[in-house]
């Protein structure tokens, strides 16, 4: 198979495993906005970061470890043994401890997270069960970085669709079946990443696969790698929980819950728009990280370039509809015809989703870095991209315009870290040639 081919192959199947749970997102949100209306949505809105931040410890650990995986898989496979086992008992360990400590102090987290009195009580019943999809979550991540980088994509993708297919009929079952509202809502995000962990241990049977689970006592040394390597990969997802919590603040303070309920819509949407991004830089990935493995630099660079073309086509197409179809995608979440919420939600909308082209290449850029051992640069982008430019922008920039300084925080930060990355991963390929030559001059 070509390395465009291979990267056709790997992209098209994390695009549609990637769908897959951004789909889920959005019909639970829907679900959510019938059964508790704005409010509903607001509460959701506020228990996200909890969810992103679950996220980004499997990242930190699935990313890094699976690239760990890739680099040595071929030429040292005796160095990654025992890796994927450490990685999912340690998960499984640290997402037990999480979901008692939130459980404990439940109140106390969604107050800090923006609570007030018409959405406290809803979001405590959410967040007390969803604090248990911990473990799943982080070890459903891991797993699907270890088993898309032992070959079989195929896998990971049908995961997904068997997981979003199964738990949209458990999300309404629980929801309207039994009349649980929010709190089957909450249920059913614990059978999400489950489903998904059961269909993944068919990887078993996989003929070429590397990859093997045992029990063993968690080290140190391991889970310290990958998180050196996966940091930036978690800090891309943790930065979406920061900045949901910051938007919320900011938005309760310049308006009120329907302008939270508004941008509840728009980041359920931009889950989607993420999602397809994110696929395509996971399916650049492994491709590149075995071959920079393998010292092949000139198919290193190729993969990046097909990622980039994809990348781009992808997101006019996004941006396009989202544009064309505003007041429908808008009308969907909005079950109780609210006026205030489409008033915010139709201005915040189009600015906000200029940020879709800058946006899906950072996510490309990152992960690039990520998977050709480059950990400081892509650090350095997830901290410029969730952090050190956004946060900032999200408080300046309404003092000059307003609620809409709010949705340009995101396009401006996009677009100045998207000329930041394209310099790094130019510098990056740059040395590529002189690595080329040098490998090439070798007998």
């Amino acid at each position: 198979m070509s390395i465009t081919r291979e990267v056709f192959h790997y992209v098209s199947r994390n695009i549609i495993a990637m769908l897959g749970t951004s789909i889920y997102v959005l019909i639970d949100t829907l679900f959510i906005s019938i059964a508790a209306g704005a409010l509903g949505l607001t509460a959701l809105n506020l228990a996200l970061p909890i969810f992103n931040f679950f996220n980004a410890l499997g990242l930190l650990l699935g990313v890094g470890g699976a690239t760990i995986f890739s680099l040595n898989k071929v030429l040292h496979p005796e160095r990654v043994e025992s890796l994927y086992s450490t990685l999912m008992v340690s998960a499984a360990i640290l997402g037990i401890v999480l979901a008692i400590l939130i459980d404990l102090f439940s109140t106390g987290i969604v107050d800090f997270l923006g609570a007030n009195s018409g959405t406290r009580s809803l979001a405590v019943i959410y967040v007390q069960i969803i604090a248990w999809c911990g473990p799943f979550v982080m070890c459903n991540y891991i797993s699907i970085n270890f088993i898309r980088n032992d070959g079989n994509p195929t896998l990971t993708m049908l995961a997904t669709v068997i997981e979003t297919t199964s738990v949209v009929i458990i999300d309404w079952f629980f929801i309207f079946g039994l009349g649980l509202k929010m709190e089957g809502a909450a249920l059913a995000v614990i059978f999400s990443p489950a489903i998904s962990l059961f269909v993944l241990s068919f990887h078993r049977h996989f003929k070429g696969r590397r990859l093997h689970f045992h029990f063993v006592r968690p080290s140190i040394k391991p889970i310290f790698q990958s998180a050196r390597l996966g940091s930036a990969a978690a800090l891309n997802e943790l930065s979406t929980g920061v900045s949901v919590f910051f938007f919320n603040h900011v938005l309760l303070m310049l308006a009120n819950n329907y302008a939270v309920a508004a941008y509840g819509v728009i980041s359920n949407i931009a889950i989607v728009v993420l999602a397809i991004a994110n696929g395509v830089a996971l399916g650049v990935q492994p491709v590149a990280s075995r071959e920079y493995g393998e010292h092949h630099f000139i198919n290193t660079s190729h993969s990046l370039r097909i990622g980039i073309i994809i990348t781009l086509v992808l997101a006019l197409v996004e941006f396009i509809i989202l544009i064309t179809f505003k007041y429908p995608i808008i009308n969907i979440f909005n079950t109780q015809h609210s006026l205030q919420l489409i008033h915010f939600a139709e201005v915040g909308l189009p600015i906000y989703f200029t940020s879709a082209f800058f946006s899906a290449l950072n996510y490309l850029f990152i992960l690039f870095l990520t998977a050709t051992n480059s950990a400081r640069a892509s650090f350095t982008l997830s901290l410029l991209r969730g952090y050190l430019i956004l946060l900032p922008l999200i408080f300046i920039l309404p003092l000059f315009f307003g609620i809409n300084g709010v949705w340009v925080a995101v396009p401006v930060t996009e677009l100045i870290v998207t000329v930041i990355g394209a310099i790094l991963v130019h510098q990056r390929i740059r040395q590529y040639d002189v690595l080329e030559k040098t490998f090439n001059n070798f007998p």
